[in-house]
């Protein structure tokens, strides 16, 4: 990590100033010489943003929504053995370890932005914006490092020297507790939504929501901090009182709009903001769509592999009423070559396990089209998380539902079957009367449904205490049920154990730093 981190400095933040290539007395400029300017400023964010996407494709780009988010929901064709998408890896895995120092370069970009930012001479409240930012950035990069490694080294200082001495893990506790110190900074100085036309970049509600994630994983597993619903509800409530997000009436309309690039900050909070398709220069495409897309042979409609398999049992978590989400979430359809044509090829009932996610289609994008990369947004936390939080949240701290919450879960519910957010449906609507265990089940439930395939499925079922069970029943039931040539997508869920709710800490960081210790049963 660390040698890796001051490679970085060098490379990234060292800018030659010569004004001709064959300059025999270039200017270099370093970081006190640098941060000066808005421009500069906002270059040095750019560069905490982009780590976010990683161009190998181990972030928001491709591996947080497929192969680093195995869960109950879906599988990887034609994979069965000696894999990460099948829990058959090792601390040497590439990816694994690429994640590790990706993450960690953000932090450090972070770390030298934030050391540098109060001394640039612009106007305050735009220097303070990235400067809540780049808090936030920080803090997030450490939730997805805990979310994926537990308790990690607590880097708060810009990498000066490879001299630099190592760092144990801190406790999670404390690391969580520095989340949360740079994320409430953060509320108080970054910009509200309204000042943006877009949604790439953190706002005060979106730092509300993360916060309120934050705090529901923190009253959950490992930490079981119980107060922490509290808090998480506090958040989810500023989020909804701000009155500045609301839901998309269409389901499908907020998929269309990423893959048409057009933000919508109403339902979409924070996205991670793709750019072009890996033709020429531009090396910040992702793979929303190609990973996790409908399988197509045709690059003129959207080529995808169909690489990401959906589960039965998240088909029929669904029911036989809530087919508008339902086939919208899950395709109901492949494209096959037919007489030189692609066409539509819809599956039968009994076709369960050949079906791809089908949030984000190809068949919409616009403009040139790349066989495997794209320029579609992924969003990070959506309008309908956050009513689901405060749902849970309140079934918490209440000891049982309230109206409040039955309020919140039911408007995820009716716009999932098309009707009218603010009138009782009983097509639609939750059961009333439900006890505190019954409605956290209607939550969990629910959070499947209206959230598949958005990275978030593995992390609920690790901080509900439900992961290595849950997996466990969902690989032993395909393995006894599926058709036999889908037998094979009940070995992730086979294969899972304790282990497994961790990653293990790399190889790289074990063998270079002696005072770092390996997660159990690694």
């Amino acid at each position: 990590m660390k040698g890796l981190l001051f490679f970085l400095i060098t490379v990234v933040l060292c800018f030659s100033s010569c004004s001709k290539l064959l300059d025999k007395e270039p200017d270099f400029v370093t970081p006190d010489k640098y941060f000066n300017t808005e421009d500069e400023l906002m270059k040095s964010l750019n560069g905490v943003y982009n780590r976010l996407i990683d161009p190998n494709g181990r972030m928001y780009s491709r591996a947080l929504f497929s192969y680093f988010a195995v869960s109950d929901e879906a599988f990887f064709k034609n994979i069965s053995i000696n894999n990460i998408r099948v829990m058959a890896m090792d601390a040497a895995d590439l990816d694994i370890g690429r994640f590790w120092e990706v993450c960690y370069e953000g932090i450090n970009r972070a770390n030298l932005l934030i050391e540098h930012v109060d001394g640039a001479n612009i106007d305050a409240q735009r220097r303070d914006a990235i400067k809540g930012e780049a808090l936030f950035l920080r803090g997030y990069y450490y939730f997805i490092l805990c979310d994926f490694f537990g308790a990690v080294p607590l880097k708060l200082q810009a990498t000066q020297s490879p001299n630099d001495p190592f760092l144990p893990r801190a406790s999670l506790s404390e690391v969580y507790n520095q989340i949360v110190k740079d994320m409430k900074e953060a509320e108080g100085l970054v910009h509200d939504i309204d000042y943006f036309s877009y949604n790439e970049r953190v706002s005060k509600t979106a730092v509300q929501a993360i916060l309120s994630r934050v705090f529901l994983k923190m009253a959950g597993e490992p930490l079981k901090d119980v107060s922490k619903f509290n808090d998480a509800l506090e958040y989810a409530n500023k989020v909804i009182a701000s009155g500045k997000h609301s839901l998309n009436p269409s389901f499908s309309q907020i998929f269309i709009n990423h893959c048409q690039k057009i933000n919508e900050p109403k339902e979409c909070l924070w996205e991670i903001g793709m750019y072009g398709n890996k033709i020429g220069n531009v090396d910040l495409a992702g793979m929303v769509g190609v990973e996790n897309g409908i399988e197509c042979p045709s690059e003129a409609i959207g080529y995808s592999g169909g690489a990401m398999r959906v589960t039965a049992k998240l088909y029929n978590l669904f029911g036989n009423a809530d087919t508008l989400r339902r086939n919208w979430s899950i395709a109901p359809y492949k494209y096959v070559t037919s007489n030189g044509a692609t066409v539509r090829s819809y599956f039968t009932g009994q076709q369960l396990y050949d079906r791809n996610p089908g949030k984000w289609r190809r068949e919409y994008e616009t403009g040139t089209k790349a066989r495997s990369y794209n320029a579609t947004n992924f969003p990070v936390i959506r309008y309908a998380d956050v009513l689901l939080m405060k749902a849970e949240a309140e079934n918490e701290v209440h000891g049982g539902p309230t109206e409040e919450a039955y309020k919140a879960i039911n408007q995820v519910r009716r716009r999932a079957f098309g009707k009218p957010l603010d009138a009782a449906n009983l097509v639609c609507d939750i059961p009333q009367g439900l006890d505190k265990d019954h409605f956290l089940t209607e939550v969990q439930n629910e959070r499947a449904r209206e959230l598949c395939f958005e990275g978030l499925r593995k992390h609920d079922l690790i901080r509900w205490g439900s992961y290595v069970t849950t997996m466990n029943v969902t690989g032993r039931d395909i393995a006894a049920t599926a058709p036999s040539t889908y037998r094979y997508a009940g070995n992730a869920g086979i294969n899972t154990t304790a282990r497994n709710v961790l990653f293990p800490i790399p190889n790289t960081e074990i063998t270079v730093n002696k005072q770092i210790i390996q997660n159990t049963g690694w």
